[in-house]
């Protein structure tokens, strides 16, 4: 069977995530629905990563064997025809037929991520689902001088979800920074992999910093700590974005 290589970009607001989940709309479903009304046949579509509710995507990569050979502009196309119909919230950006081989998820080298925040007084009506509102401003230089401390190889228990599967709590951090765009401030983080929920409790102990309730040095503190109750606020999931992957 012919595999594809699917890049995607989607709004995750509406979803309860990428993974199906019975009697909850999620982007592989839809994805998924997609296909089917396309080909004619039923075919899994794996990701690259496992994006939660409310969580958006501007490079997720994902990976289906369809039971006949297809153009790649035409799986492309048809696919967005029918996501049209099915879901606004979705388009498929580019097809690429690979080798059968190749797996979004085990394959990838380096996933990339970006959060966003909204760093002014007022609100934004049109950025409510796609940032998260901090009304105070931030240090952001503040912000980038402690998220050194994350970089590098650590046991990132303190950042981990609860309910987070991964068979080590270890990773290796290859970037985090901190910028400010006029009124956004944005963490962007690379690293072959992150733990459940790393990216944004991350970013909500990094905005502790900014708001200057935390240094630097609780920041390290947090980490050394392995403890979930060390960590600070979690980010809401309107401000991440899966940004791309590298194989």
């Amino acid at each position: 069977m012919p595999r594809y290589k699917l890049t995607i970009e989607y709004d995750g607001a509406p979803y309860a995530g990428w993974q199906l989940q019975a009697g909850w709309r999620t982007v592989q479903g839809d994805l998924e629905e997609a296909v089917r009304q396309f080909s004619g046949a039923s075919a899994r579509v794996n990701g690259c990563g496992r994006t939660d509710a409310g969580v958006h995507a501007l490079g997720q990569v994902a990976h289906l064997d369809l039971h006949r050979e297809w153009r790649t502009d035409t799986v492309r196309d048809a696919l967005n025809a029918k996501l049209k119909l099915i879901s606004a919230r979705i388009a498929v950006l580019a097809a690429e037929r690979v080798d059968e081989r190749f797996d979004a998820r085990f394959s990838a080298r380096r996933r990339h991520y970006l959060y966003r925040i909204l760093n002014r007084r007022p609100p934004s009506p049109l950025l409510m689902d796609h940032t998260w509102h901090v009304p105070r401003r931030l240090d952001v230089a503040a912000m980038n001088a402690a998220a050194e401390v994350l970089i590098g190889h650590h046991d990132f228990s303190t950042f981990r979800a609860a309910n987070c599967q991964a068979k080590s709590p270890v990773k290796t951090l290859e970037h985090l920074g901190v910028a400010r765009l006029g009124d956004e401030v944005q963490v962007t983080t690379f690293a072959r992999s992150f733990l459940h929920n790393q990216v944004r409790s991350m970013v909500g102990s990094l905005v502790e910093v900014g708001l200057g309730r935390w240094s630097r040095d609780d920041l390290e503190r947090a980490r050394d700590a392995r403890r979930r109750d060390a960590c600070g606020p979690t980010a809401p999931a309107r401000g991440l974005y899966f940004v791309s992957v590298d194989y």
